[in-house]
């Protein structure tokens, strides 16, 4: 009888050891791309997960696991405090997610008190019911539920409509109803107009690009930049691999060289800044292309596909690029370096001097400010600076002095924090007036 026992102890620490290495093979081949036994990857994927979202549950409160995790960095902060009184004719466009609707918002703040004077909230679901390019957006209902919608850096048209993106882009009017869609491409990232009253966005090549359908596996993921117009009409898609290889700046197997294992980002385009004048350093229409994978921003005129500068410096990771003067670029540094990558940091580049400066850096390490990915900032014509950190939920403005004027911190009525998808800043007197005039006097259905 024991060495029925000790046989039968043997038998299945044997066949537990055999099991372990078929499950860690599967997982292993699941994450390089692997086509074949689908029921079994599908099966050992969602054993793996376990611990996991089991941990994702008790974080979150809920069983419901397409919800955005609740922040907890700054659970110890009030929603909004203003430390400096500092009368601003300028409002704030917020998309954030609020955990007690269980859904992404667009709030118009009034930066003069920070209150709400217009909330956008439309039926998303409906809208992605009218998505036509199924192969583009094969998971529609799963990565784009309501529960999972997110409006991504909108822009606020002087007609009081709203275009964003989540996947598709789109245009919903002040009373938040529909007006078009375009699910052409997977959008993502930032939405910039230009001098033309054209948007500029990120987008991702489908299909691919020549190089990178010539020397890429299937899952490269091919960033470009588009050119948009405001009734939804793509004018202009271009790969930035693309780019950078008809530039002779990477070579033209790049996209093999860079592509060996599952899905391979190696671009990740986060922002894109327009040029609205002609000045000494850049042409009117010439865009500034923020690549994270890279660390670097890429001066690019589209008119003859010519890279103007290839800039590269003390950042890391950046997210972010403003033109902010006639000589000077605002690079929002997320800074991950291995060494001294504490916190944040908003660069200045001038390219008079080819030189780096820090703006208020003593004031962002004194916050602990740090985006891990993501973030922003917006220099003010005062030269003020607004910046935020889309993984804990937080703005903080600090006036031109460097003197933290308020911080606002994205807790729903329960105080739970939700994160942030890129704010907006707008002090177009002319355009404040009519948006509230059209606010004042809307009569909207819904």
């Amino acid at each position: 009888m024991k060495n029925f026992f000790n046989y039968l102890i043997f038998l299945i620490l044997f066949l537990s050891f055999i099991f372990i290495l078929g499950f860690g093979s599967l997982v292993k081949y699941h994450y390089d791309g692997g086509k074949k036994y689908q029921f079994l990857q599908k099966s050992v994927i969602f054993i793996a997960n376990v611990p996991m979202n089991i941990r994702k549950m008790i974080k979150l409160r809920s069983f419901d696991l397409d919800k955005p995790p609740i922040l907890f960095k700054y659970k110890d902060k009030k929603r909004f405090v203003q430390f400096i009184k500092n009368k601003r004719n300028a409002i704030l466009v917020l998309p954030r997610y609020d955990h007690s609707l269980s859904r992404s918002v667009v709030d118009i703040i009034d930066l003069n008190n920070f209150k709400i004077i217009h909330t956008y909230k439309h039926d998303s679901d409906e809208m992605y019911n009218q998505v036509k390019n199924i192969k583009e957006f094969s998971r529609l209902k799963i990565d784009y539920s309501p529960i999972r919608f997110r409006y991504r850096h909108p822009i606020l048209l002087d007609d009081g409509s709203l275009i964003s993106m989540h996947g598709p882009i789109f245009n919903i009017d002040l009373c938040s109803n529909l007006q078009w869609i375009n699910d052409e491409e997977t959008f993502h990232h930032s939405l910039m107009l230009d001098h033309e009253g054209n948007i500029w966005a990120g987008g991702r090549m489908s299909p691919k690009s020549k190089y990178v359908k010539k020397y890429s596996i299937e899952k490269f993921i091919d960033d470009s930049v588009i050119k948009i117009n405001i009734d939804g009409k793509i004018l202009f898609n271009k790969s930035v691999t693309e780019i950078l290889i008809e530039n002779n700046i990477l070579s033209n197997n790049f996209a093999f060289i860079t592509s060996r294992m599952g899905i391979f980002d190696p671009i990740h385009l986060n922002d894109i800044e327009p040029a609205f004048v002609d000045t000494e350093y850049w042409k009117q229409g010439d865009i500034f292309i923020s690549v994270r994978a890279q660390s670097a921003i890429i001066h690019y005129r589209p008119s003859n596909n010519k890279v103007i500068n290839y800039i590269t410096g003390p950042f890391a990771d950046q997210h972010d690029v403003d033109i902010i003067s006639d000589k000077e670029i605002s690079i929002f540094n997320n800074n991950n370096f291995f060494d001294n990558n504490k916190h944040s940091e908003v660069l200045i580049y001038n390219f008079e001097t080819k030189k780096f400066t820090k703006l208020f850096n003593n004031q962002l390490q004194k916050e602990n400010f740090k985006a891990t990915w993501q973030g922003l900032s917006h220099i003010f014509k005062d030269r003020s600076l607004l910046v935020e950190d889309h993984n804990e939920g937080i703005i903080i403005l600090f006036n031109s002095m460097g003197e933290k004027e308020f911080e606002f911190v994205n807790k729903d009525r329960n105080g739970d924090i939700g994160p942030l998808f890129w704010s907006r800043v707008i002090e177009d007197d002319l355009f404040i007036e009519k948006f509230k005039s059209s606010i004042k006097n809307k009569k909207c259905i819904n």
